[in-house]
Parts: C-alpha cells; sequence; structure tokens
C-alpha cells in the first residue's frame, strides 16, 4: 500500500522557482560562457550581486531581524531589506519568524527545517510545503518597523526590480543583448541560485558536520568551510549558544566578514548597542562542555579500572591517579569561573586564558586514556 503525497499541501509558487532557477543556472550558465566567453564585468557584477545580497541576509534578516543582534540606521535597514528581497528567501519578517522558530525549537518537531527529518529537508525540502498566510505570532516587534512592513507587502516586486531586471539592465547598457542575457543568468539566477543554497546549508551542512565546542546538545556544529561561503555564519555551535551576540565567529581568528561588517557600520555611526557575550560566558559554555565529554571518557575509565582489579601495572595506576587529579583541579576551575559568571564579575584575561588551556589539557588527557577501556571490554 503506497502513501498518497500531499500535492494539496505543496507550495507550487516556491517549488517551481527553486527549480527553474536551479536547472537555468546548472544548463543556460554553462552554455552562455561557452558561447560568449567569460566576461569580466559580468563577473565583477556577479560579485556585487552575490555579496550585497548574501550580507543583506547575514546582517539584516538574520543578524538585525531575527535576533535583534544590534540596533541599525534606516539606510543600512533599507539597503538590507531592499537586497535581502533580491535573495528571493521571502520577507525578512517571514524569513525572521521561521528561524526564531529554529531556535526555539531545534531538533524537535516545531523547527521548520529540523534536521532529524533528513538532510534534504532541513536544506530546502521544507520550503515546497511552506504555505500561506502564515500566523507570524514571535514577530510582533518587526510587525511595528513600517520599511519591514513595506518589505512584507512588496519583496516579491522588489526582488524581481532589482535583483533581477537591474542586473539585466545594466548587462544590457554594457553590451547590449549579449549583455542582458549575461546580466540575467549570472548576476541575476546563478547569483539567486548560489546564494540561496549557501543559506541552505547553514540549515543542512552546519547541523550535520563540524565541531561542537559550546554545547554537544543540540546538532549545531561549527564549519569554518561554510562560514567561508556565508561571511562567517558557519560557526552555528557558537551561534545556536549564544543567538543574540553579533558576532558568530567569536574568536579573533575566525573568518566573519558579517562581524566586521557591522562592527564598521557601528564606527560609522550607522549602527549601535551591538550585543556581545561577556569572554567569561562564553569560556563557561566552553568548560561545562568539556565537562560532559570528561564525564563519557570517565565513565570509561571507570569501566576499565574496575576490570583492572588488581592490575599491577605501574603505566596504568599512574594515568587513573593524574586523571582524578586534573578532575579535582578542573572542577575547582569550573565553580570559581561560574561563580565569577553568577555575580557579574569581570576575570582577568591572565585566569581566562590558563583556564582555557588546562581544560583543553585536561580533555586532552583523557582522549588518550580512551586506550584503556578497550582494553578492558
Amino acid at each position: 500500500m503506497t502513501t498518497r503525497f500531499p500535492f494539496d499541501r505543496v507550495n507550487w509558487t516556491s517549488s517551481i522557482f527553486l527549480i527553474v532557477t536551479f536547472f537555468t543556472a546548472l544548463i543556460g550558465t554553462p552554455i552562455y560562457l561557452i558561447k560568449f566567453g567569460v566576461d569580466p564585468f559580468q563577473i565583477a557584477l556577479f560579485a556585487f550581486y552575490s555579496i550585497a545580497t548574501g550580507l543583506s541576509i547575514t546582517l539584516g534578516y538574520h543578524r538585525l531581524f531575527a535576533h535583534r543582534a544590534f540596533k541599525a540606521k534606516a539606510p543600512v535597514k533599507l539597503g538590507t531589506l531592499i537586497f535581502g528581497a533580491c535573495a528571493f528567501e521571502d520577507s525578512a519578517l517571514d524569513w525572521a519568524s521561521d528561524h526564531r522558530m529554529h531556535h526555539k525549537h531545534v531538533d524537535q518537531e516545531e523547527d521548520p527545517y529540523d534536521i532529524s527529518k533528513g538532510f534534504f529537508w532541513a536544506h530546502m525540502g521544507w520550503i515546497f510545503f511552506k504555505l500561506y498566510p502564515r500566523p507570524l505570532a514571535n514577530v510582533g516587534d518587526l510587525k511595528k518597523d513600517e520599511l519591514v512592513m513595506w518589505q512584507h507587502r512588496w519583496h516579491r516586486a522588489l526582488g524581481f526590480l532589482f535583483g533581477i531586471l537591474m542586473p539585466t539592465m545594466i548587462g544590457m547598457m554594457w553590451n547590449g543583448g549579449v549583455g542582458a542575457l549575461g546580466g540575467f543568468l549570472l548576476a541575476g539566477v546563478t547569483r539567486v541560485v548560489v546564494v540561496q543554497h549557501c543559506t541552505f546549508f547553514i540549515n543542512s551542512l552546519c547541523h550535520t558536520m563540524g565541531r561542537r565546542p559550546y554545547d554537544s546538545r543540540t546538532s549545531a556544529r561549527d564549519s569554518f568551510l561554510m562560514a567561508i561561503f556565508t561571511f562567517g555564519e558557519g560557526y552555528h555551535n557558537y551561534h545556536h549558544s549564544f543567538q543574540h551576540d553579533y558576532r558568530n565567529g567569536v574568536k579573533k581568528w575566525q573568518w566573519d566578514p558579517t562581524k566586521w561588517s557591522i562592527w564598521t557600520l557601528e564606527k560609522l555611526g550607522l549602527a549601535s548597542e551591538l550585543r556581545r557575550v561577556p569572554e567569561e560566558k562564553i569560556l563557561l559554555a566552553e568548560m561545562r562542555e568539556t565537562r560532559r565529554q570528561a564525564e563519557l571518557r570517565l565513565a570509561k575509565i571507570e569501566a576499565a579500572k574496575a576490570e583492572r582489579a588488581g592490575d599491577p601495572c605501574p603505566r596504568w595506576r599512574g594515568a587513573v591517579e593524574a586523571a582524578h587529579e586534573m578532575t579535582e583541579k578542573f572542577a575547582r576551575n569550573y565553580s570559581e569561573l561560574e561563580d565569577a559568571v553568577a555575580e557579574g564579575v569581570r576575570v582577568s584575561k591572565k585566569n581566562l586564558a590558563r583556564w582555557k588551556a588546562e581544560a583543553a589539557e585536561y580533555l586532552e588527557q583523557l582522549s588518550a586514556m580512551d586506550q584503556f577501556a578497550p582494553a578492558a571490554a
């Protein structure tokens, strides 16, 4: 007995758009490049539109509107709303509503792009079944913003005008009919597909592959590779731990052009009230996750210890004693930092660096002891 496909629940407009643009980019763009060659102007136009629309999603839709991680002046809001519409990822109001639901119910049934329903569902499958009108009950603050509501009403027209028609006309002014076709295919359709799938990969790949240094209880993961393609959005485990921070790449060495752009806007007087998580809270989250991982490894060590009762091996006894000493030291450091955070006390950078180094050493030592567990099985 076969299950009837729920055709009545399919959003045909979104589905057809996603399919047609994807295959137009996949087939049409290579044919155009083979026939007419690579035009540096068209490549520059594609790059400009990719950066403008990509940053409008990460800086505008995501960190400004969905998370209120900072405040922005009207020119910034207007620019991100117009170019955000050009990404054809719905209005800022709809986008923020979905994203807030994702954070509130991550990895649960109510999560719009729940990764437990499969990689394709989280990537883009959920969009095929996203029906309108929607309640949008969790974006009351954004409904009070006149610019957001204006874009919500006109986002499709804005996307077509500025995201498809404009690059086509610019291409025509550059090189006639051939230029118009190039502008349509490259800065228009192909750019839409690239920016969309980079966004989609945050919902799929960054919930599948990568590290979880802050919280392993969520599927969200940090991925340096995805950070490169998404203007810093790839540090997703950090983001799920501290969603209101204007930074995703919180470490100095981490690639986060969105963070740098917001910081620059602040210096120019176009952004304000940037929300930052104190270093103490960030380290506390890392140490809490270290403790979770340590508990798993200590359980293995204790099991091995029980199996090795009476084992005179000095190397084993020394390793167990060292592990317990490190555990006690780590527990003291964690407790001290936890108290400082609870009381709002600032901790010196020297102590933060020392505790972080000791936590890494502790986890490394426990990891090295995993070799004893299999021997006791």
